[in-house]
């Protein structure tokens, strides 16, 4: 529906115009030399400017890097030497990899499988979530999942309902917006040339006969009687029980087509709207609704978006808010899956073995610690305990509770970029 679907915005780097002004001015240096046949300086031209302008030799290092493939993969191969020192380094493919460890806390070990992309030397490659099934209400292993997906290297996504595997928060898949978020939690946002962390909010109302009704929340469980949910196509083929003195409305188009207080169709053209009848009242009759939907942050140009939570490490410092996201039950030492990413836009994936002997597992203050360790400036916790399993190059690395882990949601995976 394209309601749903939030349209490509690209950006051009800051960066990336500084020195595109830069090359203009000194070719009009070079232009003026010509014509008047005398020595006219850089400083001259441009001394009147605030912007801060790069020397020759930063000028040349940044267009040799930036259009020439071979030197950002010597600099990312440079990187990942010096930070995994003494350490076995997987190249899984150019800009990709995998690199197994065993920390030590408390004098009790830790196993952690280490992805590590840059997706501008892994130009072939792209990262993006996947969900178990066409509809939300299903899950497959990891190893299922990656398959479907052609994917090089997978790891468990984020949080979901065991019973059902309907995600519990915010996921965007190829612009189009899956799910909403869950108690505000943090998220990744994936874009074209990087990534960006924040806790994600709902925006959304319908509107009809002159008034603006809030929706609570898109294709997720309902968390009380009087919220406002909407459901389209990916939640299944029926929408779920309309709350007491509930209603439901079915929209194909910009028009109501069906109403009733038990479980209606959900067209593949349209949505299920579901809630108290004393709201949804106002709607009867109406000629046309109209819903709009956005995220705060609105990050405009974001492809596709992972939930999780806590925060582990927000703007280079260690931060964790549990208790604000409402997941203190996640406390403890665990298995982990954690993501996050570097300065030099370096995506960094975790999975950490726990509850057994050989590898205890982490606390999430730990954890947050491993993060800023890895060099992330920012970084998320995913779903973790029996959920966490990592895949690369058709084999899972990792040692969950379960052979093979069990059977997830979502996931996110690293897939060639003409097989998705």
């Amino acid at each position: 529906m394209d309601t749903f679907v939030v349209k490509k915005l690209y950006k051009i780097p800051y960066r990336t115009w500084e020195y595109v002004l830069t090359l203009s001015l000194f070719a009009t240096l070079v232009m003026l030399h010509t014509i008047f046949q005398s020595p006219i300086f850089a400083s001259d031209l441009i001394a009147n400017t605030a912007m801060t302008t790069p020397n020759l030799v930063q000028m040349n290092e940044y267009i040799k890097e930036e259009f020439n493939p071979e030197v950002k993969k010597e600099k990312f191969n440079a990187r990942i030497s010096q930070k995994y020192k003494g350490l076995a380094v997987n190249n899984v493919a150019d800009g990709i990899k995998h690199i197994k460890t065993v920390r030590y806390y408390n004098s009790k070990p830790v196993r952690i499988n280490i992805i590590e992309i840059n997706r501008q030397v892994a130009q072939g490659f792209e990262v993006k979530p996947a969900i178990a099934s066409d509809t939300l209400a299903h899950k497959k292993t990891l190893r299922g999942i990656a398959q479907n997906t052609n994917a090089i290297a997978a790891v468990n996504g984020g949080f979901f309902k065991p019973q059902t595997g309907v995600p519990l928060g915010t996921l965007m898949i190829d612009e189009k917006l899956y799910t909403g978020p869950v108690y505000d939690r943090v998220a990744l946002g994936i874009f074209e040339k990087g990534y960006e962390v924040g806790r994600v909010r709902l925006n959304a109302s319908i509107k009809g006969n002159n008034t603006e009704i809030k929706i609570d929340n898109i294709n997720q469980p309902r968390m009380l009687s009087s919220y406002i949910l909407i459901y389209t196509r990916d939640w299944g083929t029926y929408a779920p029980v309309s709350p007491k003195y509930g209603v439901q409305l079915q929209v194909i188009g910009d028009k109501i087509t069906a109403a009733s207080a038990n479980p209606l169709f959900i067209p593949e053209n349209g949505y299920v709207i579901v809630g108290p009848k004393s709201k949804l009242e106002q709607l009867f009759g109406a000629k046309k609704v109209e819903v709009n939907i956005s995220t705060n942050p609105e990050w405009k140009g974001v492809k596709h978006i992972i939930s999780g939570g806590p925060y582990l490490v927000k703007d280079n410092q260690i931060f964790i808010d549990m208790t604000a996201q409402k997941l203190q039950s996640i406390g403890g030492r665990n298995p982990r899956t954690a993501i996050g990413y570097t300065k030099d836009n370096d995506l960094v994936i975790v999975a950490v073995d726990g509850r057994e002997g050989s590898s205890i597992g982490l606390t999430l203050v730990e954890l947050a610690n491993l993060m800023k360790s890895l060099g992330c400036t920012n970084a998320i916790n995913l779903d973790g305990g029996g959920s966490t399993v990592m895949y690369v190059n058709g084999q899972i690395v990792n040692r969950p509770q379960q052979t093979g882990g069990i059977a997830l949601s979502n996931a996110l995976v690293i897939s060639r970029k003409n097989n998705i």
